[in-house]
């Protein structure tokens, strides 16, 4: 059974490094065909190999998905908002530093969230139960305090409900992997067309670990970990509307920590989503849905190695991540970028038909147009998380 397990968090180690490195392969996907044969592979697997095949190959992904994000502008739902400061850390030749700093983020909020399984394993269920009828209120009531924190209101509602109809129309189509253009467009090909334009040049990349205020750092891990709890278990909302609050709620943290707190998120709430399938038999992402059907009930000693699988492919990760993002950035520097960010734009355009046919291109087009505007608008890029803030309420309420 060791040897089973040691196994196939290696494979799943390796499965992640494909889905976190390479744009558009995600790991919900890979899940769903390890789920569709399942049945063949059960014949020689018990299903609790299976599970942590899947979570070492998801834990792995939250680490390594930074590295697309900074070097590429290719965004998943997780590392969408990591492109803004992310993109001037690589424009000032600290793209290593950047990748680091998510890094960071990612193992600090992991061990905190371990450290916090006992106390969690009683908090969540009773916060699950007194919340779950009014969370479209309590995100309500956050997004109009985030919006009236702006300087320019207008545009920031502009912004939010241009994105956020986009998104309700985006997942009402019935298109496959409907994120995928959308976010490329807002996040990934926007910047890359704006970069285009303005001529911009990619300077040598220095490979170098972040300078840390402690404090900041600290902080900002502990609040990763709280938001990565919240979204954890409450519905609708996940790492990308937990980073726009969290980014919004605490004005005051730098672009580092912003890094740190956005890197941490994603990993948190994975880690933590299986407190949420041990305790309240509830998934809150599509990996631990696949991992809930293989499954079904989760006991505590299989709760036991889950924890444990975690905490080795968040280390495998770390090293992972350090290895593959020198090798980016000494490869960045020796490609003329704006004709990278053309074979980027290419590459998306071609997964967006792959993944999602000729509609995903119409909303890629869309979105890409509409994550210009903030540019012009002169207002924070992050207010078209609407995208996904929007629809989670028109559900709720």
């Amino acid at each position: 059974m060791l040897l089973e397990i040691i196994l196939a968090t290696i494979v799943g180690c390796m499965f992640g490094i494909i889905t976190g490195i390479t744009p558009g392969i995600h790991i919900n996907l890979v899940s769903v065909l390890i789920l569709s044969v399942s049945p063949l592979l059960l014949t020689f697997l018990s299903p609790i190999i299976l599970a942590v095949l899947i979570l070492s190959m998801a834990i792995t992904h939250t680490f390594l998905d930074n590295i697309p994000s900074i070097f590429l502008g290719a965004p998943t739902e997780d590392t969408a908002l990591s492109i803004l400061p992310g993109h001037r850390f690589l424009l000032n030749g600290r793209g290593y530093e950047a990748v680091m700093l998510m890094v960071l983020g990612s193992f600090s909020g992991l061990i905190l969230s371990v450290a916090a399984i006992p106390l969690l394993l009683i908090i969540f269920p009773a916060t699950y139960e007194l919340i779950k009828d009014y969370t479209g209120y309590i995100l309500l009531v956050a997004m109009g305090f985030l919006i009236l924190r702006e300087k320019s209101k207008t545009n920031a509602i502009i912004l939010f409900f241009l994105s956020g109809i986009l998104g309700i129309l985006t997942l009402n189509i019935g298109i496959s992997n409907p994120l995928f253009p959308l976010l490329s467009g807002l996040f990934g090909v926007s910047t890359l067309v704006v970069s285009i334009k303005d001529k911009v040049n990619i300077p040598k990349q220095i490979i170098s670990y972040p300078e840390l205020d402690k404090k900041e750092s600290i902080k900002t891990s502990v609040i990763s970990f709280i938001i990565g709890a919240i979204c954890s278990f409450m519905p609708g909302i996940g790492p990308a509307q937990g980073a726009t609050l969290g980014s919004q709620f605490f004005k005051k943290i730098s672009q580092k920590g912003f890094l740190i707190l956005v890197g941490g998120l994603s990993t948190v709430n994975m880690a933590l989503s299986i407190i949420t399938l041990y305790k309240l038999e509830k998934a809150r992402n599509g990996a631990v849905v696949v991992i809930l059907k293989l499954v079904e009930t989760i006991t505590q000693s299989e709760f036991i190695i889950l924890t444990a699988v975690t905490l080795i492919s968040a280390s495998v990760a770390v090293f992972l991540c350090i290895k593959f993002s020198k090798i980016f950035s000494n490869l960045i520097t020796k490609i003329n970028y704006q004709t990278l960010c053309i074979s980027i734009i290419i590459f998306i355009i071609l997964l967006t038909i792959l993944l999602s046919g000729i509609p995903g291109l119409y909303i890629l087009i869309l979105s890409t147009f509409i994550g210009i505007i903030p540019q012009y608008l002169d207002t924070p890029k992050s207010h078209l998380m609407g995208c996904l803030i929007l629809p989670v309420l028109f559900y709720f309420l």
